[in-house]
């Protein structure tokens, strides 16, 4: 059996893409050929998501990478440098012989440790311009090892030298989201065939200030749409719920097909707005912006206004400014009263999310560990 590394955390958005090319990948081999485990950061939700999808879990201690000066920088400089010792125990003991990265602070120990026992090792990149853990993490990929990106733009922002070692697959999304069904999602909702759906996604964690523009702008988004909101978890909401109006604080096995059901869908530019992209769905974007972020959400934004599939609150090409309830609705207005403009933004985004990064990822992981598979036994 030939054991292969996954690694990645700290959000769903690192997590998800990954779990959907392992999946992937272990339909490629008969059963029992590989073994597929997750190295991920032992707090937090890492483990709960990759065990609810049948992989072999390795928690490790994970500091966070910081682009700002913050005492806990230096505590968690202890916290990197335990994960690198533990990520090396486990790769040694469980004899991975590749790693792939789907990114987060949790991944660099695991491939830096990858690396130093000349373990190949993959990494993938969401977003339009690479995060600080993909810039660490390619320093460890070596000419038998590979770089995904999700933008063909992105190769730009890499070493010269790291070039020729990217393939360009979009992000990975869960074949669910290629199988959704609008009909179960309506039925999921409990709403007729004829109910206009705005969905409205905060993220796995909600966000405030997409809750906040719902809440004032609820009464009128209602007179035309069931609005569907994923509200967050950890948010207090006293919004009651009605027949046009419903809150929940997360949709998990069903988003698929509640979006699958959605005329439009409303939220941040991480990498969840692929799945959306697979779902063929007009997009309002309001990219988390200011000085806490890098501005990748806007960079995301920005692609798919760019390519009509998608508007964005305020300009995409801004790192600040804040969003009235009025440009919200004028955003949402302006897809519901136009037929041709929402099936162009269709099409447009369904034409992005055809590519099945999760497949290529997968066939290129496969490649290689066919190849390492006859190098061992001869």
């Amino acid at each position: 059996m030939v054991n292969i590394a996954f690694t990645g955390g700290g959000t769903g958005g690192h997590i998800y893409p990954g779990l959907a090319a392992a999946v992937k990948l272990k339909k490629i081999f008969p059963e029992g050929y590989i073994r597929v485990f997750w190295i991920g950061s032992s707090s937090g939700m890492d483990r709960s998501l990759v065990e609810n999808a049948g992989i072999e879990f390795f928690g490790v201690p994970s500091g966070k990478l910081r682009r700002y000066f913050s005492f806990r920088n230096f505590i968690d400089i202890f916290k990197i440098f335990a994960g690198f010792i533990a990520s090396r125990k486990i790769l040694k003991k469980q004899k991975a012989v590749l790693l792939f990265s789907k990114g987060g602070f949790v991944s660099v120990p695991p491939c830096a440790a990858a690396a130093g026992l000349n373990i190949p090792v993959f990494t993938h990149e969401s977003d339009y311009s690479p995060g600080l853990a993909t810039k660490i993490n390619i320093r460890f990929v070596s000419k038998n090892g590979g770089i995904f990106t999700a933008y063909e733009d992105t190769a730009r922002f890499f070493p010269e030298k790291s070039r020729s070692l990217v393939t360009v697959c979009g992000n990975p999304v869960r074949e669910e989201f290629r199988a959704a069904n609008p009909a179960r999602g309506r039925e999921f909702l409990k709403i007729s065939e004829k109910e206009r759906v705005l969905l409205v996604l905060g993220g796995s964690q909600g966000a405030k200030e997409i809750n906040d523009l719902i809440r004032t702008a609820l009464r009128e988004l209602t007179e035309i749409y069931t609005v569907v909101h994923q509200t967050g978890p950890a948010l207090s909401w006293d919004v009651p719920e009605s027949e046009k109006y419903k809150p929940y604080p997360y949709i998990k096995n069903e988003m698929p097909d509640v979006m699958a059901a959605a005329e439009i869908i409303m939220g941040r530019s991480g990498a969840g707005i692929w799945e959306w992209a697979v779902s063929g769905k007009p997009m309002i974007l309001l990219p988390l912006r200011g000085s806490g972020t890098r501005g990748d959400q806007i960079e995301n934004a920005r692609y798919f206004v760019n390519a009509g599939a998608a508007l964005a609150l305020s300009s995409p090409y801004k790192n600040s400014g804040e969003i009235d309830a009025g440009e919200f609705l004028n955003a949402v207005k302006t897809l519901a009263r136009d037929e041709i403009k929402r099936k162009t933004f269709s099409e447009n985004s369904a034409r992005i999310g055809e590519k099945d990064g999760a497949l290529i990822i997968a066939n290129v992981l496969a490649e290689n560990i066919r190849r390492i598979d006859e190098l061992q036994r001869n």
